[in-house]
C-alpha cells in the first residue's frame, strides 16, 4: 500500500486526482500507476486501469488470478468492472468513496453474486494517508491553486 500512496503523491504533484494503484503477484509489483486522466486526456486513465493493463502485460495474460490490487481510494464502478473481468483475487483500498465507490460503498459490484468472479475486498487500509491527499488536492483546487489542466496559476496556467 505504501507504493500505491507514493503513486498517489505523483498524481497530486502532476495536478491529477491523487489516486495510486499497484498490482502485486507473489510479493512482486507487476503493475503500478497513478491517475492520468488529464495528462492523457482519457476518461478511463484511472490508476487501477493502468496498473491492471501493466500487470496483464507483465504476466502475458489478461487473467490476473493470484494477484492483489492495492489502491488508495475505493475503485469506481468502471474500475470495479475491470477488476472483475481481470479476475484479481484481492482488492485492498485506502479511502472509502461513499458517493461513487464501486466496490462496497455506493455500488457493491465486487460482491455482486450475479457476477462470475468476486474478489476478497479489504477497505480502510492506510485510509488517513490516502484521504489526506484527496482532501488537500480538492481544497487546493477549490481555492484555485490547481487549474483543471493540472497546472498551477504561477506557471502561466495552460500550455
Amino acid at each position: 500500500m505504501r507504493e500505491a500512496i507514493r503513486q498517489a503523491f505523483v498524481a497530486f504533484e502532476a495536478g491529477e486526482v491523487p489516486v495510486g494503484a499497484v498490482v502485486v503477484h507473489q510479493d512482486r509489483i507487476i503493475g503500478r500507476a497513478y491517475n492520468q486522466t488529464e495528462l492523457l486526456k482519457d476518461p478511463t486513465a484511472h490508476a487501477e486501469m493502468i496498473a491492471i493493463t501493466q500487470a496483464a502485460s507483465s504476466v502475458g495474460d489478461w487473467r490476473l488470478t493470484g494477484c492483489t490490487l492495492y489502491v488508495t481510494k475505493e475503485p469506481c464502478a468502471m474500475c470495479a468492472g475491470a477488476i472483475v473481468l481481470a479476475r484479481l483475487d484481492r482488492v485492498v483500498f485506502g479511502a472509502y468513496d461513499l458517493k461513487r465507490g464501486g466496490a462496497v460503498s455506493a455500488f457493491q459490484i465486487l460482491g455482486d453474486e450475479r457476477l462470475n468472479h468476486r474478489p476478497t475486498v479489504v477497505g480502510g487500509v492506510e485510509e488517513e494517508a490516502a484521504r489526506t491527499l484527496l482532501v488537500e488536492f480538492f481544497k487546493q483546487r477549490r481555492a484555485g491553486s490547481v487549474l483543471d489542466d493540472g497546472h498551477h496559476p504561477s506557471d502561466g496556467g495552460h500550455n
